[in-house]
């Protein structure tokens, strides 16, 4: 019976692993990924099946038409008041194809502030949760129960307390180590706190791959916040394990607040499905700046590849520099044939990474893919003055992003995340500015792999088999 039973077990997993690498063929982005999951479901199908069940999906489909739902309902009162760009007829193609990624326009009249690392983040964060007058929007990937998370917390409650309407989006997985009493605390407090998994989730209920990495903070629907920084006491640098905390971030005020806005009405209503149409205030105050730009948000139920979209674009449209800060450095082969192109035909490609390690496997990844962009002329430099988490971008002397979009696979192609990209000379000059100060805290990266400790020589390339969920 024993023996019956084990044979039955193989000839179902043959089947099902079957079933999955004809799945594999028709869904995988790559022939390289189709082929590789093939291979392994059918070499391995007991380990392959359960592997292909909790990673094996690109795709999160009712993300889309929830999403599509919201906005189409928002939508009249949205496109009222946010304004549109009143150089249509002389954007260059890069800021036509950013529109058509973000399916929003470049708006006008916005004023920008860059933060620079976490005392400034939070403290501008916090001051303007605390001069708030109707109501506060907050999201998170990471809310720690530690000092600053507490922090956060008993903020919020004191404004519910004012009166104000508060919401609070986070992410389970990001906040797997964050215990059920903080957020029972912030809901007895008036704190209105979801998951934003928490209503619906893929159809594949075993799938944890798709992470909600948005960091967002609006006040009033007129002042806005996006970035790097999640909320934890590593964040501002209080970990001895990573020291400094390398990390950007910027507040917005003006109609592209409206747009940071609708990204979080959107995830509200995939969480608990309530509009907030008429509950947020969609009239952003003009200011006295007049920085264009928009709100580009991405994720695993676009049907695009937006995150790499908005790599490549960024890349391509560059003349005489691309310089790039990302935490991780883990490319698709769009990207990686866009950063070669780019460092060929003599732009400056400058790609900063940390030299700390973070995530171990990821952190391995990146050192298969020195050699190749190097040797196209891209340098790569190794921040060691702490560990480096931003995820920022200049483009020549008039683009320039802050946001949450790391350069890797996961990033683009599996986690929701969200960037605001400028097209303005002179916040893109105080970005470069900001970048340079970091390349003279790092060093210029030029080992060869094969020149690397044993570790780093064998680990690299077995990690970069990993890199499409990295």
């Amino acid at each position: 019976m024993y023996a019956v039973l084990v044979t039955f077990f193989f000839i179902a997993m043959e089947a099902v692993a079957i079933l999955f690498a004809f799945r594999a063929i028709n869904q995988s982005r790559t022939p390289q990924g189709s082929i590789g999951w093939v291979v392994f479901l059918l070499a391995a199908p007991h380990f392959a099946v359960p592997a292909y069940l909790f990673l094996g999906h690109s795709r999160y489909r009712g993300y889309i038409s929830a999403r599509r739902d919201a906005a189409d309902r928002i939508q009249a009162m949205f496109d009222q008041h946010t304004g549109h760009d009143d150089g249509d007829g002389s954007r260059r193609p890069a800021e036509t194809a950013f529109c058509r990624l973000a399916e929003v326009p470049i708006v006008s009249g916005n004023e920008v502030h860059l933060l620079v690392d976490g005392d400034a983040t939070f403290g501008a964060i916090f001051d303007a949760i605390d001069r708030a007058q109707h109501y506060i929007v907050v999201q998170y990937f990471i809310i720690h129960d530690d000092e600053l998370g507490r922090d956060l917390k008993a903020r919020l409650i004191a404004r519910a307390r004012d009166g104000l309407s508060v919401r609070l989006l986070y992410d389970a997985i990001g906040c797997a180590s964050t215990p059920r009493a903080f957020w029972h605390e912030l809901r007895s407090g008036g704190v209105e706190v979801h998951d934003i998994h928490s209503l619906r989730r893929s159809a594949n209920r075993f799938q944890v791959n798709f992470r909600n990495h948005r960091k967002i903070v609006i006040t009033d629907g007129t002042t806005g916040f996006v970035g790097g920084l999640n909320v934890g006491d590593e964040y501002m640098g209080r970990d001895p394990k990573f020291g400094h905390w390398r990390d950007t971030y910027c507040r917005i005020a003006g109609p592209m607040v409206s747009q940071l806005q609708l990204v979080f009405a959107e995830d509200w209503y995939w969480a608990t499905n309530e509009l907030l149409g008429e509950a947020l205030n969609w009239t952003p105050v003009q200011t006295g700046s007049n920085t264009r730009g928009l709100v580009l948000a991405s994720g695993p139920g676009d049907d695009q590849e937006t995150g790499t979209l908005y790599f490549c674009n960024a890349i391509a449209s560059a003349r005489s520099r691309i310089w790039i800060a990302t935490p991780y450095f883990v490319p698709d082969v769009d990207i990686l044939t866009a950063l070669k192109l780019a460092a060929l035909r003599g732009v400056d490609v400058r790609i900063l990474v940390p030299d700390g390690i973070d995530h171990r496997v990821v952190w391995l990844a990146a050192f298969a893919y020195f050699d190749e962009v190097r040797a196209a002329g891209a340098k790569i430099l190794r921040y060691d003055t702490g560990f480096l988490h931003q995820k920022v971008f200049v483009v020549d002397d008039d683009i320039a992003a802050i946001g949450t979009i790391n350069l890797d696979n996961r990033s683009c192609r599996l986690n929701f995340e969200v960037a605001a990209v400028f097209f303005d000379q002179g916040f893109t000059a105080e970005v470069a500015a900001m970048l340079e100060e970091d390349f003279g805290n790092a060093h210029l990266y030029e080992t060869p792999l094969a020149k690397q400790r044993r570790g780093i020589r064998i680990g690299a390339p077995v990690a970069r088999l990993c890199a499409p969920i990295l």
